[in-house]
């Protein structure tokens, strides 16, 4: 089908959203409740357009779109509605771009940029901190929380945790734990993924506070080591080092979701303890060897052992860290090459 978006034809097709062609083709609408993992909100009213024939003004994010549509993204009426619903939000916390973790990839910030709001338009006094800090990996500042509701969708109907919930309503309203909880006491299970689906600075990583700036990592996709599954990571990196770790949004299987492990267990690899070369144990004391030097070793001590008692006297257990190719691999080599079946898996228990 084809619809209009401020009279340029676009391609759509059926059970698609304004929302959704408009970002398919580049037509950037502000939104801030809205993302493609927990679908439609029309809460935070920040997406608003025109619809030809329609008195009211439509949430691009809900409204589906029909062949033949008009939409108008840009004109005064829109642009003065998103302004009153991005200046709220910005007046409700504490939004110092300046010194937030989020600057550079935060929503509300880019909106506001969009609609050309300035500082003095929104300012409205100093509003008393109010963090939760209770957790082991996750910082809260309720004073940047836009209650979006996106942190709490995710939480119950990605994750499927259920910790995260709205408490109290109109101005006290805020994002709880629990039955009255703090985020740490709660059956939150730090995977990150509120952090990562925050559009704001409300949750932040502790692990990266005064690390880098946004504009100062780069980004470097790689595959999380800490089990089979194959979570895709981006890592951030700033000079060589490893400030954050994200969820790769476009790439399966996880599609930007992550364990606590894959997103905060990273600083492992700078640990002083780290094997860095194959060690062998002469007369009590370990000594550095090369790889050839080790593996003929173990090959070496296999096939003596192998050769005095029989291939039972062997046994193998495949790590869950390792990939499936490589626990393939390694029970083809104790059932084909060393003729036992005495192979295991750590995760089978």
């Amino acid at each position: 089908m084809k619809v209009f978006i401020n009279s340029r034809p676009y391609t759509a097709t059926g059970g698609q959203t304004i929302l959704e062609v408009a970002r398919a083709h580049g037509v950037y609408i502000p939104t801030l409740c809205y993302h493609e993992k927990v679908g439609a909100a029309a809460r935070c009213r920040a997406c608003v357009v025109e619809v030809k024939g329609r008195p009211a003004l439509a949430t691009s994010c809900n409204t589906p779109v029909s062949d033949g549509m008009e939409i108008v993204t840009d004109s005064e009426r829109v642009i003065e509605a998103q302004r009153f619903v991005i200046k709220l939000a910005l007046s409700s916390g504490n939004h110092d771009c300046i010194v937030c973790e989020k600057s550079g990839e935060c929503e509300l910030q880019d909106a506001a940029y969009y609609l050309k709001i300035e500082d003095q338009d929104v300012r409205n006094g100093k509003h008393p901190a109010d963090f939760d800090e209770s957790s082991a990996f996750i910082r809260l500042d309720h004073t940047r929380c836009i209650l979006c509701g996106r942190c709490v969708e995710a939480c119950n109907q990605v994750v499927v945790n259920r910790a995260a919930r709205v408490v109290n309503r109109g101005y006290h309203a805020r994002i709880g734990f629990g039955l009255g909880t703090s985020m740490g006491d709660s059956m939150c299970v730090q995977c990150g993924e509120c952090i990562q689906i925050c559009p704001v600075g409300a949750l932040t990583a502790k692990k990266s506070i005064g690390v880098a700036r946004f504009r100062d990592v780069e980004k470097v996709r790689t595959t999380c080591p800490y089990c089979g599954v194959g979570c895709q990571l981006d890592l951030h990196v700033k000079d060589k080092r490893i400030v954050k770790v994200t969820g790769a949004e476009d790439a399966a299987p996880n599609r930007g979701r992550l364990c606590v492990k894959g997103r905060f267990g990273y600083d492992f690899i700078y640990s002083e303890d780290r094997l860095k070369t194959p060690l062998i144990k002469e007369n009590g004391e370990f000594r550095e060897a090369s790889w050839d030097e080790a593996l003929d070793l173990v090959a070496g001590r296999f096939k003596d052992i192998i050769a005095k008692h029989g291939p039972d006297s062997v046994a193998g257990v495949s790590c869950a860290r390792s990939i499936n190719e490589d626990s393939y691999q390694m029970q083809k080599l104790f059932r084909g090459v060393f003729k036992t079946n005495n192979i295991d898996h750590c995760a089978r228990t």
